[in-house]
């Protein structure tokens, strides 16, 4: 997979696209237990023209957690790492990887949606109390 429209194609037809952009497209990822969790892929340039794929899920609102806590679980995680971004326009902590084009596959895909779909639920789940907000 070396550009966006490929990634898209295939996530396409693994999953309903809830939100279908040039550059950002959505779905929900099943997990276990009947719980769904968003997950977001993003086409990002980096200042050296090199192109990326972000994929991200949202795991709740920025307001009531503790920065230092988050950076090390940043500094903990071999895959992903906690972001701000908004989401209807409140500030949100997003679970993240970038992965540049060149280096992925459909199975790489996969493994990360996967990887970062579980956590993210996880990590919703403890901010969130046990609910399936995002």
């Amino acid at each position: 997979m070396h550009h966006f429209e490929a990634v898209r194609s295939h996530v396409g037809s693994q999953h309903g696209l809830r939100r279908n952009d040039p550059y950002l497209i959505s779905f929900d990822l099943t997990l276990p237990h009947g719980r769904r969790q968003g997950i977001y892929l993003a086409e990002l340039e980096a200042e050296s023209g090199r192109r990326y794929l972000r994929i991200s899920t949202p795991i709740g609102p920025l307001a009531g957690t503790d920065p230092e806590r988050c950076l090390r679980f940043n500094w903990a995680q071999r895959c992903g790492f906690l972001a701000v971004a908004d989401l209807d326009g409140a500030p949100c902590l997003h679970l993240c990887e970038n992965r540049p084009y060149e280096l992925l596959d459909e199975g790489e895909l996969h493994r990360v949606i996967v990887e970062l779909g579980r956590l993210g639920d996880q990590l919703e789940q403890l901010l969130a109390l046990r609910s399936d907000t995002f």
